[in-house]
């Protein structure tokens, strides 16, 4: 696999336009532990809920002890959200669901 393949290039629902390439692996392992805790319907997971869910679902060897999970559920919730996977319900806390 080439150095170039080793990256995706992810968006940001907030920040509309910027990209940024970012680790494949860790990508795809966080996207697949998020939606696979994600729940469809209302009233859906706070960022909180939603991180210790898919804790237990995530490899080790990527983030040990859980260093920089945060950063890494944001970046893929953000580029989830970008690219209508997801979505967010206006509450306080703001909650996500997946899109049907």
């Amino acid at each position: 696999m080439s150095k170039q393949d080793d990256k995706i290039e992810i968006e940001s629902f907030t920040s509309p336009g910027h990209k940024q390439n970012v680790d494949r692996e860790k990508y795809e392992a966080m996207r697949k532990a998020l939606l696979s805790v994600l729940p469809n319907e209302e009233p859906g997971f706070t960022y909180n809920e939603m991180k210790a869910a898919l804790l237990p679902d995530l490899p080790e060897h990527l983030w040990p002890g859980g260093e920089k999970v945060g950063w890494w559920l944001m970046a893929v919730q953000l580029d989830l959200e970008a690219r209508v996977v997801i979505r967010r319900i206006l509450t306080k806390p703001l909650r996500f669901v997946k899109n049907k």
